[in-house]
């Protein structure tokens, strides 16, 4: 493959590559790393250090593969903005689902591309997605539209439904330990993250809700059922 674009080391797209698949992701790393425009900056598992990792690097783009389903590996895209806020996350899923991509997008992912696309095309998307365009498939895109329709709007008669709908997995998580009465340290511990993430999680979360402190948190959190009562 043929080199999209010329480009000095200062204008090349810095990308950090997250793919669980140690293959697999040799493979991407080998594959853009051709690109004369493209730089690799690092790659790692989504393990304990990857956030470090883009911290210290602060790449332009995080090429972030997700599974089949895998709805909890989206959870990680909030903790990256928190890491490095310039950062611009595209999504290499492997499922077609147009739920779990729909997620990624409300959570901040600027595209989402399949895996069995094209090199060319993902080289594409990491072009738009760097310039601050989104990358998503004509059926995710269709869905979004629907869901922001004032038609669909207006059907949705429950607010408080369409807040929870924001809610990430790890931030149901976090509520249910608020809800037991767990203090920031003791949620980081049982969920291993740190104390910073577990503040980004309630701040999302208190924004998300409309709620502005832990004790209203928690008596949202056991009016709508997102926490029980604790014995």
């Amino acid at each position: 493959m043929q080199d999209q674009w010329n480009a000095t080391d200062s204008d090349r797209v810095r990308i950090f590559v997250i793919e669980d698949q140690g293959l697999y992701r040799a493979g991407l790393c080998l594959l853009l790393s051709q690109q004369s425009g493209f730089e690799i900056v690092g790659d790692a598992a989504t393990g304990s250090d990857v956030l470090s990792r883009i911290r210290e690097k602060r790449p332009d783009v995080a090429l972030l593969a997700i599974s089949s389903n895998d709805r909890a590996g989206i959870d990680i895209l909030p903790e990256i903005f928190t890491a490095s806020e310039e950062t611009r996350v595209l999504v290499l899923s492997e499922s077609n689902d147009p739920d779990l991509h729909r997620r990624a997008v409300r959570v901040g992912a600027s595209g989402v591309i399949s895996k069995d696309k094209t090199a060319d095309l993902l080289i594409k998307a990491i072009e738009r997605v760097n310039a601050g365009e989104a990358w998503l498939d004509r059926s995710t895109t269709a869905s979004l539209l629907r869901e922001l329709s004032p038609r669909n709007r207006a059907a949705k008669k429950d607010p408080e439904e369409i807040k929870m709908a924001a809610l990430t997995e790890r931030e149901r998580e976090v509520i249910k330990l608020v809800g037991l009465g767990l203090k920031n340290k003791q949620i980081a511990g049982k969920l291993f993250i740190s104390d910073i993430t577990v503040h980004h999680h309630l701040t999302s979360i208190y924004s998300k809700l409309g709620v502005s402190d832990r004790l209203e948190l928690l008596i949202y959190a056991y009016r709508f059922g997102l926490a029980e009562l604790p014995c």
